[in-house]
């Protein structure tokens, strides 16, 4: 019974991070909370990184060069998430690059208009991403690149969930809110099979001190982001848990690209 909870929440943490097809047996008598799901969102990611970890690998492996493998990895992932946090990273750097008050910078989120913010925001993440994806590919081999991805994808799912559940919601009425705030039980779970699956990939791909660095750069990155989150805007919403995963990401990445 617990195991088949675990699957039901995978599925479901699944349908929620991705446009990947799901069953619809998986959501009877489902309330639409995903307060227990964010326990499996870390092993989430990692599925959902399986398919562009696979195409780095394959593209490094017929000598694609490290850039375009990259790249190639990229637009893999954004068709599986429909760009799902890069939208949510977008907005809230619109609401906070904009200037104002919190009800201005909630106002400006809630706009599916791009501002500039936002538009250069994406850009400069897509190319840090990318640019440290080619920099782990020329270091090294094309499946320890591609286990570098499944752990980063794992370790920035756990931490969004911690972002979620460490401010309360900034709108009584958004979305997140009305997903309900992760169960604490939910929330551990989520951190330590995160970590799990970051030591499980990262250790036989990449030194110990290039796993401790990139798990630090992720934490630390995700916790001075919340707190400007924090004094910004009181709260989070469903576009600052999206752009918390991927400030966080793009921080292990980048320290990974480093101390590799």
């Amino acid at each position: 019974m617990i195991l088949r909870d675990f699957l039901t929440d995978t599925a479901r943490a699944l349908a929620f991070l991705s446009r990947l097809p799901v069953p619809s047996r998986f959501f009877e008598g489902h309330d639409g909370t995903l307060s227990r799901t964010v326990r499996a969102f870390p092993l989430a990611g990692a599925l959902i990184a399986l398919p562009p970890a696979a195409t780095l690998a394959a593209a490094l492996l017929l000598n694609a060069t490290p850039l375009l493998a990259a790249f190639l990895s990229i637009a893999v992932l954004l068709a599986i998430t429909g760009a799902l946090h890069e939208d949510g990273l977008s907005d809230t750097a619109d609401g906070l690059g904009g200037g104002g008050d919190r009800a201005r910078a909630l106002a400006i989120m809630k706009d599916s208009r791009i501002g500039s913010y936002g538009a250069v925001t994406i850009v400069v993440a897509i190319g840090m991403r990318a640019a440290a994806i080619a920099e782990l590919a020329s270091a090294l081999p094309p499946v320890a690149t591609a286990t570098c991805l499944l752990a980063t994808a794992a370790t920035s799912r756990a931490l969004m969930v911690w972002h979620w559940s460490a401010l309360p919601p900034a709108r009584a009425d958004g979305i997140a809110a009305s997903a309900g705030l992760p169960e604490p039980a939910s929330r551990h779970m989520a951190l330590m099979s995160g970590l799990l699956l970051a030591l499980v990939f990262l250790l036989p791909a990449s030194s110990l001190l290039a796993t401790v660095v990139a798990l630090l750069a992720a934490a630390l990155s995700a916790s001075a982001f919340t707190a400007h989150v924090r004094r910004r805007l009181g709260g989070h919403t469903g576009d600052t848990i999206g752009a918390c995963q991927q400030v966080t990401e793009i921080a292990a990445l980048a320290a990974l690209a480093m101390a590799a």
